[in-house]
């Protein structure tokens, strides 16, 4: 199994800021969170993965990040200066599952997220991968060690 380490992931605030994921438990499954210090534990993004072997053999891989958005405190408070602790606000979650059958190879499944990955950079009429380079990311995916791809394409769950 992939040990679990930190995960580095670029916002798109402007400037970037990278935010780093950090291994919490991996029982029952993976799961990230990042730590940043101006941000309640209730607002930390959290990441998770799994893999469900369906009755028909098949496989179920998702990987699931949801991002807290804060409530935006008040300028003053009650009159008494009291000043309501932060609170989240919503969620906004992604959510990738790839359904694998069992006879699909690592190829297969590198090939399926590489295509997906091109749609979701935005592949458009004039240009097949969007903003992304796709020439060799099913190879990148398929061979890499990283946590995520290494579940979509080799159904290995970061411990």
């Amino acid at each position: 199994m992939a040990a679990m380490t930190n995960l580095l992931v670029k916002d798109d605030a402007n400037p970037l800021v990278e935010m780093t994921f950090v291994p919490i438990t991996d029982t029952p499954e993976p799961l990230w969170r990042t730590q940043l210090a101006s941000v309640p534990f209730e607002g930390q993004m959290r990441l998770t993965q799994s893999v469900v072997k369906q009755k028909n053999g098949s496989y179920k891989i998702t990987v699931k990040l949801e991002v807290p958005v804060m409530e935006t405190l008040g300028a003053s408070g009650t009159s008494a200066g009291y000043v309501a602790p932060p609170k989240v606000a919503y969620v906004t979650t992604a959510i990738l599952t790839l359904f694998a059958d069992r006879r699909s190879t690592i190829a297969d499944r590198s090939n399926t997220v590489k295509l997906m990955l091109g749609l979701l950079a935005g592949a458009t009429s004039t240009t097949a991968t969007g903003t992304m380079n796709g020439a060799s990311a099913a190879d990148a995916f398929k061979n890499s060690t990283a946590a995520i791809p290494q579940l979509f394409s080799t159904l290995i769950l970061a411990s």
